[in-house]
């Protein structure tokens, strides 16, 4: 999943961290109990792991990208499980997580089919009543200069919720933040 140098610059700073810390996560988790064991989908650079680990008593991170998978268990690895694997193919069993997480990372995923994938792997490696929480950007110009050269597949509301309930999620609602740029979204397993 290719990010061009200043997006990767962006998401490896302090500042991207802190806004993770104070406006993305508390947002996209608001009312959302996580339980026992938090699975992150595509950490990217680690920016939610610092909030994340304070909230889950066993936390696995799943990074597509195998050097920063490396620097992730080199800087998290006594309190994060970090795996190096591929969202749409999890390498993790049946039931194994209380909830799955992902944030800001969809729009990374190539195109509609893998996104469905990964729908459908959060489904399965969740427990019976587990929670897939999580956001993501919406398009804008300053969004689409960002990703100039990157991956960038948004995904609408609409479809995100129609999506969640095809890969067998119950209760799925996606809402934007009040300025339109953010999704977040959270269903259930059954």
């Amino acid at each position: 999943m290719p990010m061009n140098k200043a997006h990767r610059a962006l998401c490896g700073s302090r500042g991207w961290a802190r806004f993770t810390e104070r406006h993305i996560l508390p947002w996209a988790l608001n009312g959302v109990e996580l339980g026992e064991d938090v699975l992150e989908l595509g950490p990217g650079y680690g920016a939610n792991l610092r909030v994340l680990v304070d909230r889950a008593p066993r936390l696995t991170a799943l990074e597509i990208d195998g050097p920063t998978a490396g620097r992730l268990r080199r800087d998290w690895g006594d309190r994060v499980r970090v795996l190096h694997g591929d969202a749409s193919a999890m390498p993790l069993p049946d039931r194994s997580f209380s909830a799955v997480v992902c944030f800001t990372m969809l729009h990374h995923v190539p195109t509609g089919a893998l996104q469905d994938r990964l729908l459908s792997e959060a489904f399965r490696v969740l427990r019976p009543g587990g929670v897939f929480a999580g956001s993501d950007s919406q398009s804008s110009l300053p969004f689409r200069l960002l990703h100039l050269g990157d991956t960038m597949n948004v995904v609408g509301p609409r479809s995100l919720r129609e999506r969640l309930t095809a890969a067998g999620f119950e209760g799925a609602v996606v809402d934007r933040d009040r300025r339109g740029h953010s999704i977040r979204f959270r269903a259930r397993k059954g």
